[in-house]
């Protein structure tokens, strides 16, 4: 493992150890998009999806996706329900603002700021309003890092409470537009 690769490792230990972090692991219960129920059981899953993705991923990428792992779900249970990922008390926000405590890593917090807006985005095309254009360029203009981008979507949006649709159609979104390591057959 690289220098850079075991610093956000370093970072995963120290948010690992923090109290906000150990006080809300294990709020959740059952729910639409997350039977496993707890945050803590979340990230399991997530782990171990990372372990199919990471023959396509440096350690550098792993190291990273791990932080956003443990972070991106964290705040739900200080987090205002309804609200867009933009307002301060969305469970994003919240996650970004933890973060950056950790981490002055711009990417990383653009990912978990915006890391369920993909699947906003399928909803709503998916609904009579249609697609919202603006906030989906928004969204490819935010976003540098595709590969990690596109792996934590399918790392976070393949597990057993989601289906693989609104990550395919990500995929079918972007992959003209943004060059990544991870492709659509990646999903599982």
């Amino acid at each position: 493992m690289n220098d850079l690769a075991s610093h956000y490792e370093s970072i995963l230990s120290a948010i690992q150890a923090d109290p906000r972090y150990l006080s809300n692991i294990d709020w959740g219960k059952p729910r639409k998009g997350h039977p496993e129920g707890s945050v803590r059981s979340h990230i399991a899953e997530l782990e171990r999806n990372l372990k199919r993705l990471q023959h396509k991923l440096t350690d550098l990428e792993i190291a990273k996706l791990r932080v956003l792992i443990h972070v991106h779900d964290t705040f739900k249970a200080e987090a205002a329900e309804g609200v867009p990922i933009s307002d301060p008390n969305s469970h994003a926000s919240l996650a970004r603002s933890f973060l950056s405590e950790f981490c002055d890593d711009e990417e990383m917090l653009t990912i978990v700021q915006y890391h369920d807006e993909p699947y906003a985005l399928w909803l709503q095309q998916r609904s009579k309003r249609g697609l919202n254009l603006q906030r989906f360029e928004t969204l490819m203009l935010n976003i540098t890092d595709w590969t990690l981008f596109l792996a934590f979507n399918i790392v976070d949006g393949c597990t057993s409470g989601k289906r693989g649709e609104p990550v395919r159609w990500l995929f079918e979104q972007v992959w003209e537009r943004v060059d990544s390591r991870v492709t659509i057959d990646d999903v599982p």
